[in-house]
Protein backbone atom coordinates (compact mmCIF):
# COMPACT_ATOMS: atom_id res chain seq x y z
CA UNK A 1 0.00 0.00 0.00
CA UNK A 2 0.95 3.64 -0.90
CA UNK A 3 2.01 5.47 2.91
CA UNK A 4 0.88 8.74 0.65
CA UNK A 5 -2.32 7.77 -0.53
CA UNK A 6 -4.72 5.94 1.82
CA UNK A 7 -7.56 4.65 0.34
CA UNK A 8 -11.11 6.89 1.19
CA UNK A 9 -12.30 4.15 3.69
CA UNK A 10 -9.36 4.32 5.98
CA UNK A 11 -9.16 6.69 9.31
CA UNK A 12 -7.52 10.21 8.43
CA UNK A 13 -6.01 9.49 11.69
CA UNK A 14 -4.23 6.66 10.78
CA UNK A 15 -0.79 6.01 11.84
CA UNK A 16 1.43 4.68 9.28
CA UNK A 17 5.11 5.07 11.38
CA UNK A 18 4.34 2.32 13.34
CA UNK A 19 4.37 -1.36 12.42
CA UNK A 20 1.56 -3.27 13.50
CA UNK A 21 0.85 -7.38 14.02
CA UNK A 22 -2.47 -7.34 11.83
CA UNK A 23 0.01 -5.63 8.92
CA UNK A 24 3.59 -7.68 9.39
CA UNK A 25 1.10 -10.88 9.40
CA UNK A 26 -0.67 -9.24 6.18
CA UNK A 27 2.88 -8.70 4.64
CA UNK A 28 4.04 -11.94 5.42
CA UNK A 29 0.63 -13.80 3.25
CA UNK A 30 2.02 -11.74 0.69
CA UNK A 31 -0.63 -9.14 0.98
CA UNK A 32 -1.03 -5.80 -0.13
CA UNK A 33 -2.60 -4.18 2.81
CA UNK A 34 0.60 -2.89 4.85
CA UNK A 35 3.19 0.07 4.67
CA UNK A 36 6.86 0.24 4.28
CA UNK A 37 7.27 0.08 8.40
CA UNK A 38 5.39 -2.75 8.30
CA UNK A 39 7.35 -4.96 5.08
CA UNK A 40 10.80 -3.73 7.01
CA UNK A 41 9.76 -5.61 10.45
CA UNK A 42 8.56 -8.72 8.28
CA UNK A 43 11.71 -8.58 6.44
CA UNK A 44 14.03 -8.97 9.42
CA UNK A 45 11.84 -11.18 10.82
CA UNK A 46 12.27 -13.08 7.77
CA UNK A 47 16.24 -12.90 8.37
CA UNK A 48 16.19 -14.48 11.21
CA UNK A 49 13.80 -17.32 10.07
CA UNK A 50 13.25 -16.99 6.16
CA UNK A 51 10.61 -19.71 6.05
CA UNK A 52 8.18 -17.88 8.63
CA UNK A 53 5.80 -16.84 5.73
CA UNK A 54 5.22 -20.78 5.01
CA UNK A 55 3.86 -20.27 8.84
CA UNK A 56 1.68 -17.83 8.40
CA UNK A 57 0.30 -19.50 5.01
CA UNK A 58 -0.01 -22.92 7.44
CA UNK A 59 -1.86 -21.06 9.80
CA UNK A 60 -4.50 -19.86 7.35
CA UNK A 61 -4.80 -23.65 6.26
CA UNK A 62 -5.19 -24.94 10.03
CA UNK A 63 -8.01 -21.95 10.44
CA UNK A 64 -10.05 -23.27 7.10
CA UNK A 65 -9.78 -26.72 8.22
CA UNK A 66 -10.92 -25.86 12.03
CA UNK A 67 -13.65 -23.83 10.31
CA UNK A 68 -14.58 -25.89 8.09
CA UNK A 69 -14.97 -28.77 10.92
CA UNK A 70 -17.25 -26.89 13.33
CA UNK A 71 -19.34 -24.95 10.76
CA UNK A 72 -20.55 -28.24 8.74
CA UNK A 73 -19.76 -30.95 11.40
CA UNK A 74 -20.62 -29.68 14.60
CA UNK A 75 -23.01 -27.27 13.27
CA UNK A 76 -21.62 -24.19 15.09
CA UNK A 77 -23.26 -21.47 14.07
CA UNK A 78 -21.35 -18.19 15.21
CA UNK A 79 -17.64 -17.14 15.44
CA UNK A 80 -16.05 -14.99 17.69
CA UNK A 81 -12.71 -14.69 15.73
CA UNK A 82 -10.68 -12.44 18.31
CA UNK A 83 -7.18 -10.17 16.64
CA UNK A 84 -8.93 -11.46 13.26
CA UNK A 85 -6.53 -9.51 11.47
CA UNK A 86 -6.76 -8.19 8.07
CA UNK A 87 -9.25 -9.55 5.36
CA UNK A 88 -7.56 -12.06 3.06
CA UNK A 89 -8.62 -14.92 1.50
CA UNK A 90 -9.96 -18.05 3.45
CA UNK A 91 -11.21 -15.62 5.95
CA UNK A 92 -13.27 -17.68 8.90
CA UNK A 93 -16.92 -16.06 7.14
CA UNK A 94 -16.25 -17.02 3.81
CA UNK A 95 -15.51 -20.51 5.26
CA UNK A 96 -18.28 -20.91 7.83
CA UNK A 97 -20.78 -19.63 5.21
CA UNK A 98 -19.96 -22.14 2.14
CA UNK A 99 -21.37 -24.83 5.00
CA UNK A 100 -24.37 -22.23 6.51
CA UNK A 101 -25.13 -18.94 4.54
CA UNK A 102 -26.62 -17.59 7.40
CA UNK A 103 -23.10 -18.14 10.35
CA UNK A 104 -23.08 -15.40 12.41
CA UNK A 105 -19.85 -14.14 12.42
CA UNK A 106 -18.01 -11.13 14.25
CA UNK A 107 -14.50 -10.27 13.84
CA UNK A 108 -12.76 -8.59 16.77
CA UNK A 109 -9.25 -6.27 16.26
CA UNK A 110 -7.73 -3.52 18.03
CA UNK A 111 -6.07 -2.07 14.71
CA UNK A 112 -8.22 0.59 12.69
CA UNK A 113 -6.96 -0.53 9.81
CA UNK A 114 -8.81 -3.53 10.55
CA UNK A 115 -12.06 -3.00 11.14
CA UNK A 116 -12.01 0.20 8.66
CA UNK A 117 -11.22 -2.39 5.68
CA UNK A 118 -13.11 -5.29 7.15
CA UNK A 119 -16.49 -3.01 7.13
CA UNK A 120 -15.85 -1.51 3.70
CA UNK A 121 -15.56 -5.12 2.13
CA UNK A 122 -18.54 -6.41 4.32
CA UNK A 123 -21.05 -3.78 4.20
CA UNK A 124 -23.17 -6.20 2.11
CA UNK A 125 -22.96 -9.20 4.13
CA UNK A 126 -25.83 -9.21 6.60
CA UNK A 127 -24.29 -12.24 8.57
CA UNK A 128 -20.48 -11.01 9.25
CA UNK A 129 -19.56 -7.73 11.38
CA UNK A 130 -16.20 -6.18 12.10
CA UNK A 131 -15.68 -4.53 15.89
CA UNK A 132 -12.77 -2.36 16.92
CA UNK A 133 -12.03 -3.84 20.71
CA UNK A 134 -9.23 -5.31 22.82
CA UNK A 135 -9.27 -8.73 23.28
CA UNK A 136 -7.34 -8.18 26.82
CA UNK A 137 -10.41 -6.66 28.00
CA UNK A 138 -13.05 -9.65 28.13
CA UNK A 139 -16.03 -7.68 29.81
CA UNK A 140 -15.83 -5.01 27.89
CA UNK A 141 -15.73 -7.04 24.47
CA UNK A 142 -18.33 -9.13 25.41
CA UNK A 143 -20.82 -6.28 26.55
CA UNK A 144 -19.58 -4.61 23.05
CA UNK A 145 -22.92 -3.61 20.99
CA UNK A 146 -22.01 -5.39 17.89
CA UNK A 147 -21.22 -8.36 20.11
CA UNK A 148 -24.45 -8.81 21.87
CA UNK A 149 -26.04 -8.21 18.87
CA UNK A 150 -24.51 -10.90 16.95
CA UNK A 151 -23.15 -13.42 19.35
CA UNK A 152 -26.00 -15.14 21.44
CA UNK A 153 -24.31 -16.93 24.21
CA UNK A 154 -27.12 -18.62 25.49
CA UNK A 155 -26.11 -20.99 22.19
CA UNK A 156 -23.00 -22.54 21.49
CA UNK A 157 -19.89 -20.29 20.34
CA UNK A 158 -16.93 -21.06 18.06
CA UNK A 159 -13.94 -18.70 19.77
CA UNK A 160 -11.16 -18.05 17.43
CA UNK A 161 -7.32 -17.95 18.77
CA UNK A 162 -5.91 -17.94 15.82
CA UNK A 163 -1.95 -16.45 16.23
CA UNK A 164 -3.40 -13.84 18.87
CA UNK A 165 -2.36 -15.17 22.04
CA UNK A 166 1.26 -15.04 21.53
CA UNK A 167 1.54 -11.48 20.94
CA UNK A 168 -0.37 -11.06 24.74
CA UNK A 169 3.07 -10.80 27.13
CA UNK A 170 2.48 -12.88 30.61
CA UNK A 171 1.99 -9.63 32.68
CA UNK A 172 -1.82 -9.76 30.95
CA UNK A 173 -2.09 -13.46 31.99
CA UNK A 174 -3.53 -14.36 29.15
CA UNK A 175 -4.42 -17.81 30.46
CA UNK A 176 -6.61 -15.91 33.27
CA UNK A 177 -7.83 -13.90 30.19
CA UNK A 178 -8.78 -17.00 28.62
CA UNK A 179 -10.40 -18.37 31.38
CA UNK A 180 -12.84 -15.38 31.70
CA UNK A 181 -13.84 -16.30 27.86
CA UNK A 182 -14.61 -19.71 28.69
CA UNK A 183 -16.52 -18.98 31.72
CA UNK A 184 -18.75 -17.01 29.33
CA UNK A 185 -19.17 -19.16 26.70
CA UNK A 186 -22.14 -22.07 27.18
CA UNK A 187 -22.05 -25.61 27.02
CA UNK A 188 -21.47 -26.85 24.07
CA UNK A 189 -18.86 -23.87 22.77
CA UNK A 190 -15.87 -24.31 21.36
CA UNK A 191 -12.34 -22.26 21.67
CA UNK A 192 -9.86 -23.13 18.52
CA UNK A 193 -6.28 -21.82 18.75
CA UNK A 194 -2.59 -21.87 17.51
CA UNK A 195 0.44 -20.42 19.07
CA UNK A 196 3.92 -19.80 19.01
CA UNK A 197 5.56 -22.95 20.64
CA UNK A 198 8.81 -23.23 22.17
CA UNK A 199 9.76 -27.00 22.99
CA UNK A 200 12.16 -26.46 25.71
CA UNK A 201 13.77 -29.89 27.14
CA UNK A 202 11.17 -31.69 24.24
CA UNK A 203 14.03 -30.78 21.41
CA UNK A 204 16.91 -28.46 22.25
CA UNK A 205 17.96 -27.65 19.02
CA UNK A 206 14.09 -26.54 17.86
CA UNK A 207 14.16 -24.34 20.99
CA UNK A 208 17.29 -22.31 20.52
CA UNK A 209 15.55 -21.30 17.12
CA UNK A 210 12.02 -20.89 18.84
CA UNK A 211 14.53 -18.28 21.19
CA UNK A 212 15.78 -16.41 17.90
CA UNK A 213 12.78 -15.99 16.83
CA UNK A 214 10.80 -14.57 20.12
CA UNK A 215 13.82 -12.07 19.86
CA UNK A 216 13.43 -11.22 15.90
CA UNK A 217 9.58 -10.87 16.81
CA UNK A 218 10.15 -9.16 20.66
CA UNK A 219 13.42 -6.92 20.09
CA UNK A 220 13.33 -5.97 16.01
CA UNK A 221 10.15 -3.44 15.73
CA UNK A 222 7.28 -5.81 16.39
CA UNK A 223 7.39 -5.67 20.31
CA UNK A 224 5.93 -9.02 20.68
CA UNK A 225 5.84 -12.83 19.61
CA UNK A 226 6.42 -15.37 22.29
CA UNK A 227 7.61 -18.69 22.23
CA UNK A 228 5.38 -20.78 25.31
CA UNK A 229 6.51 -24.53 26.12
CA UNK A 230 3.60 -27.25 25.46
CA UNK A 231 2.53 -26.81 29.25
CA UNK A 232 1.94 -23.20 28.96
CA UNK A 233 -0.12 -23.29 25.61
CA UNK A 234 -2.23 -26.04 27.18
CA UNK A 235 -2.97 -23.84 29.75
CA UNK A 236 -4.95 -21.45 28.00
CA UNK A 237 -7.61 -23.97 27.18
CA UNK A 238 -8.26 -24.38 30.92
CA UNK A 239 -10.63 -26.96 31.46
CA UNK A 240 -11.86 -27.84 28.26
CA UNK A 241 -12.00 -31.15 26.69
CA UNK A 242 -9.31 -31.35 23.76
CA UNK A 243 -10.90 -32.92 20.42
CA UNK A 244 -8.18 -35.15 18.92
CA UNK A 245 -6.11 -35.33 18.01
CA UNK A 246 -5.04 -32.87 20.75
CA UNK A 247 -2.55 -29.83 21.00
CA UNK A 248 -0.28 -31.11 17.89
CA UNK A 249 1.49 -29.29 14.94
CA UNK A 250 -0.76 -27.72 12.49
CA UNK A 251 -0.18 -30.02 10.00
CA UNK A 252 -0.86 -33.26 12.34
CA UNK A 253 -4.24 -31.49 13.03
CA UNK A 254 -6.68 -33.62 10.72
CA UNK A 255 -5.13 -32.54 7.34
CA UNK A 256 -6.17 -32.79 4.02
CA UNK A 257 -3.98 -35.48 2.65
CA UNK A 258 -0.46 -36.71 3.38
CA UNK A 259 3.06 -34.49 3.93
CA UNK A 260 4.39 -33.90 0.76
CA UNK A 261 7.91 -32.64 2.31
CA UNK A 262 9.62 -32.09 5.44
CA UNK A 263 8.62 -28.97 7.06
CA UNK A 264 10.73 -26.39 7.18
CA UNK A 265 12.16 -25.57 11.11
CA UNK A 266 9.76 -22.80 11.81
CA UNK A 267 7.01 -24.61 10.94
CA UNK A 268 7.60 -27.04 13.85
CA UNK A 269 7.59 -24.06 16.12
CA UNK A 270 3.28 -23.48 16.14
CA UNK A 271 0.95 -25.62 18.13
CA UNK A 272 -2.89 -26.02 17.34
CA UNK A 273 -5.59 -27.05 19.12
CA UNK A 274 -9.54 -26.88 19.16
CA UNK A 275 -11.44 -27.71 23.02
CA UNK A 276 -15.11 -27.99 23.76
CA UNK A 277 -17.10 -27.15 26.76
CA UNK A 278 -18.73 -29.82 28.10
Amino acid sequence: MDDAALPSFLPSLLDTTKPTIARVYDASLGGKDNFDVDRRVWERIRAAAPHQGDVSQMNRRWLARVVGYLADEVGINQFLDLGSGLPTTENTHEVAQRHNPEVQVVYVDIDPICSAHGRAMLEENDFTTFVEADMTRTADLLKHPDVVRRIDLDQPVALMQCGTLHHVPDEVDPAGMMREYIDALPSGSYVAMTHFWDPAEEDAELSKKARELEHAFTKLGLGSGYYRTREQIASLFGDLEMIEPGLVGLEDWWPTGPRVRRLWPEQHLILGGVGRKP
